[in-house]
């Protein structure tokens, strides 16, 4: 079996997430990227999407779970994310997904906050 990796790298969404009600209030911008583990030699050979995963579909719920729901951890999106993608793509062995907050409220300087989460098929 040969394994292959499909990538999304930094979608870039504006939500509303985080521990304090300021962040709830004014949101934030948060970043995703999602690897995907799969065999996706067929595709390749034969030029096929239906034997591959489809990224736009990935794509729209990534942007639907982060824009539409409020959370206080990105810890809990990573998670949500990686186990809906793993769940809606049968073709998958194992998603990780990367969440990060830019700017995130630690009393100093500081790029971002980032959570990775992998889940994979028993």
């Amino acid at each position: 079996m040969s394994v292959g990796i499909v990538r999304l790298k930094n979608a870039v969404f504006y939500a509303h997430h985080g521990v304090m009600q300021e962040e709830h209030r004014i949101g934030g911008r948060y970043e995703v990227d999602v690897n995907m583990k799969l065999d996706f030699r067929a595709a390749a050979e034969n030029d096929d999407l239906s034997k591959t995963v489809d990224y736009e579909r990935v794509y729209s719920e990534i942007r639907k779970i982060i824009t539409e729901n409020n959370y206080f951890l990105i810890e809990r999106l990573a998670f949500l994310l990686a186990e809906r993608i793993l769940e809606a793509e049968n073709i998958l062995f194992e998603v990780e997904v990367v969440v990060r907050k830019a700017n995130p409220p630690v009393g100093g300087p500081c790029d971002c906050a980032e959570a990775v989460y992998v889940a994979a098929r028993a």
